[in-house]
């Protein structure tokens, strides 16, 4: 079953209009209070799920540009465009915990470990097992678009080197951390966790270099992956891909495809809907008839009533879009304009004349209309 996230602005406790000031400032009480080290053993877990939901909401609410589109799509629309890691990229977390001995570093390192991401040093691949995560710009027609497809990508990403295992090559023991990656220190109530800067949180120093990959213990290659493209998918969605962004010691990263659907000539999209402009002859227009009208799988017959005025909209039921989220097909919404005719012949533009002399203003009931509001306005 799927969970349910909590509102940012609930989690914090400030209106949707608060400054970032103010959700900084409320993010620090909270975090102080629910940092895991400050708790009791027995509540540890309890606070580290409290921690890791407080500075999940601090870091969109404190990004203009993340906090903008929380607040136009909410969680569904927000977790289809940014990864967990997404989230936490560039917030700022050291202005907040100034003067507290490790700043920022303690709380990149604890979030790192709770939510299993890359921050600082002690949080690299090597030494929590995970890849990075990476991110492909997959450009669709529109046809493939809507129907769904199968692509097959080219994605250049770094894996762990065969030859070392990711070790870079022969290493010994940081003496200035003893192998663990980290200097912890005493502030007050919190224990400060900082990287090692020997080691750079490696826990180890290479002595010996792997000549395959030259002691980076990761080879750049180029690997073929295949995409599954729900039908209905729109620009600006992302597709997951477990497993297939950089490799790591124990777990590969993700890899997220973002898509780019080019535009139709003919047809334009309204979530699920297609719209398509389709222009009639003024005769159809004032006597009625049956047009094919073009859909995305052929032409479909459709009546149009005499007496149609130009930008009628005329519903085609099931002949839209999948939506990408039930499946349900949306409509074709075709928008009819009647065109007037040019370069008439001298026959022609006589038989209009007389067409014109014999209707009379009955049979323009807006063009009646539009007058009529006028004259009720005192206008001439």
């Amino acid at each position: 079953m799927a969970v349910t996230k909590r509102d940012y602005y609930d989690i914090l406790g400030v209106a949707k209009g608060s400054s970032v000031d103010e959700v900084k400032r409320v993010y620090r009480q909270l975090a102080l209070k629910h940092h895991p080290d400050r708790v009791p053993p027995e509540q540890k877990k309890e606070a580290e799920e409290k921690f890791k939901e407080i500075s999940e909401a601090y870091a969109v609410l404190s990004d203009a540009q993340k906090r903008q589109v929380y607040d136009q799509y909410g969680h569904a629309g927000f977790d289809q465009r940014y990864s967990t890691e997404d989230i936490f990229r560039n917030a700022d977390f050291s202005s907040i915990f100034e003067g507290m001995g490790g700043g920022a570093s303690v709380f990149e390192d604890l979030l790192g470990g709770l939510f299993g991401f890359g921050g600082g040093g002690a949080s690299s691949p090597r030494r929590n097992g995970r890849g990075a995560d990476l991110e492909y710009e997959l450009v669709l027609s529109f046809e493939d678009a809507a129907r769904g497809a199968k692509k097959t990508i080219t994605v250049p990403r770094r894996e762990i080197c065969s030859t070392c295992r990711g070790e870079g090559g022969t290493r010994a023991p940081c003496a200035t951390c003893r192998g663990s990656g980290q200097i912890r220190q005493s502030a007050g109530f919190m224990v400060i966790a900082r990287t090692c800067p020997k080691c750079q949180g490696q826990g180890g120093v290479l002595t010996k270099a792997c000549t395959a990959c030259r002691g980076n213990g990761r080879t750049s290659v180029e690997r073929k992956i295949e995409v599954s493209v729900p039908a209905g998918i729109e620009s600006g969605m992302r597709l997951r891909i477990s497993g297939e962004g950089e490799g790591g010691t124990r777990q590969r990263g993700d890899l997220y495809v973002l898509v780019h659907v080019q535009p139709h000539p003919v047809f334009h999209r309204d979530g699920s809907n297609l719209l398509v402009e389709y222009p009639i002859q003024l005769s159809q227009a004032a006597l009625g008839a049956e047009v094919d009208v073009p859909t995305l799988t052929g032409r479909v017959a459709m009546k149009i009533p005499a007496g149609t005025q130009s930008g009628s909209v005329f519903r085609v039921r099931g002949k839209g879009l999948d939506d990408v989220h039930t499946g349900r097909p949306g409509d074709l919404l075709v928008r009819v304009n009647v065109e007037t005719p040019t370069n008439l012949t001298a026959k022609q533009r006589q038989l209009a004349e007389e067409m014109a002399k014999t209707i009379g203003e009955d049979a323009y009931p807006i063009r009646r209309s539009f007058f009529s509001r006028l004259k009720d306005r005192g206008k001439p």
